[in-house]
């Protein structure tokens, strides 16, 4: 069974200006090691090199993000909404904070080198021998596997799920005000208090009245220009692909048996794929980041370079190319090569299409999506997805900017750059 605090415990916020916690159980779990530990994993991984400002956690996102939730329940319960499943109340509340806190050190990164998942590893936190487990148990012998459930979306309700998970949620309205506060935007803004006050449950999916329309063409606008001018940067974009090509790198000489100078046990695990929940809650940015500084010093030049430029923002450049030409990416390979370049670490193609982050889809039927379209609510009852009705959500909808950037590191090609056929040198402006 979960109490309610004696006394309402109040954790001072930026963003929501005051996170309340009332109840008992989520104290416990905000207080746990592995729940404490998100203080030291940044919530936008490489995006202070281009943001400075962005050095948030995921600690306070998570707090942020059970905020708005308890917000939305207290809000279908002062209404007495029918169809608000109170009993649902709590899991909801531990879903929304523990969601991220299975994100390891710049994880969208590691998680593309490695192929990581942070859900699969929060929900083997959730379920593992952890404190978090053990606090959940006093809930009921199977709560951890109802928060584990609607983590990995097969939770019994819906409803539940689209309050953590959804094209509308509480993640996503958190992580876009903290991140527009924290990188310096306005573009990020919306109005959260009007949106809470039009969500409505109903037939087991959370809608949004229909005259509250306006408001979330602002928030789906918000989202748009975040993505383009901030989680799409191609600044940002350089950062991580260094950082990607430092993990990729240790892996390759990991595997062919490289006596490194310097190596810490996670990250050895990591290499070997016999990562535990043990070794890997102990693993937090800046302990990567120590091993970067030592590697700095590896005899393997091309990993001591990569540290290097990743420590000291030494980032690659970039041109922009209308369509991707393969040819003329062979081509420039084989040059790099016959200049004494690595033409598999000193030119990255990259097109923002794979991050985590995307844009609104209205999804194809208004029963069967992972992520189910926004849905408006008219007076009559009646459902209608937002785009139908929205010109200015229909006009962004889909949209795709098809530009690729070749990434490359300009002061390596500059000084090679007499080496380099005329029309290359002329392509990278040399």
């Amino acid at each position: 069974m979960s109490r309610r605090l004696e006394e309402e415990k109040v954790f001072k916020d930026p963003v929501h200006h005051s996170v309340y916690v009332q109840n008992e159980t989520i104290w416990k779990l905000i207080n746990t090691p592995e729940f404490q530990r998100l203080r030291r994993i940044r919530q936008l991984g490489t995006t202070y090199l281009t943001f400075h400002g962005a050095e948030h956690s995921r600690f306070s996102h998570s707090l942020g993000v059970y905020e708005i939730t308890r917000k939305i329940i207290s809000q279908f319960e002062r209404n007495r909404y029918q169809d608000w499943p109170q009993e649902e109340n709590l899991v909801s509340l531990c879903a929304s904070l523990l969601h991220d806190v299975g994100h390891g050190p710049f994880s969208h990164s590691v998680e593309q080198v490695f192929g990581n998942d942070h859900e699969r590893w929060t929900c083997d936190i959730i379920l593992g021998d952890t404190n978090i487990n053990r606090i959940l148990k006093e809930v009921g012998r199977d709560f951890p596997e109802r928060v584990a459930a609607v983590i990995r979306k097969d939770y019994d309700k819906p409803i539940v799920i689209s309050l953590v998970s959804s094209q509308m949620d509480a993640d996503r309205m958190d992580y876009l005000l903290r991140d527009a506060y924290f990188t310096g935007v306005n573009y990020g803004t919306f109005d959260l208090d009007r949106i809470l006050r039009v969500l409505r449950p109903h037939q087991g999916r959370i809608v949004v009245k229909e005259s509250g329309m306006h408001a979330v063409e602002d928030y789906l606008m918000s989202r748009y220009q975040m993505y383009w001018q901030v989680y799409f940067h191609p600044v940002t974009r350089s950062s991580e692909i260094v950082l990607r090509q430092i993990f990729r790198r240790a892996d390759e000489l990991y595997r062919s048996g490289y006596a490194f100078g310097f190596m810490l046990p996670q990250l050895k695990h990591l290499f070997e794929g016999t990562m535990t929940v043990e070794s890997y809650l102990s693993l937090d940015e800046s302990m990567v980041q120590a091993a970067f500084g030592q590697w700095i010093g590896e005899r393997d030049e091309l990993l001591a370079d990569l540290c290097s430029r990743f420590l000291h923002r030494r980032l690659y450049k970039y041109i922009s190319q209308d369509a991707l030409d393969e040819a003329l990416i062979e081509r420039i390979r084989k040059e790099w090569a016959r200049i004494g370049l690595h033409p598999g670490y000193h030119l990255e193609v990259d097109t923002p299409v794979d991050l985590p982050y995307d844009v609104y889809k209205p999804g194809a039927a208004l029963d069967a999506s992972e992520k189910p379209p926004i849905l408006l609510l008219d007076n009559k009852d009646r459902l209608t997805e937002i785009s139908v009705k929205s010109d200015i959500i229909r006009s962004i909808t889909g949209l795709h900017r098809g530009n690729y950037y070749l990434y490359y590191p300009e002061d390596e090609v500059r000084r090679k750059a007499t080496e380099l056929e005329p029309e290359i040198r002329e392509l990278f402006g040399m």
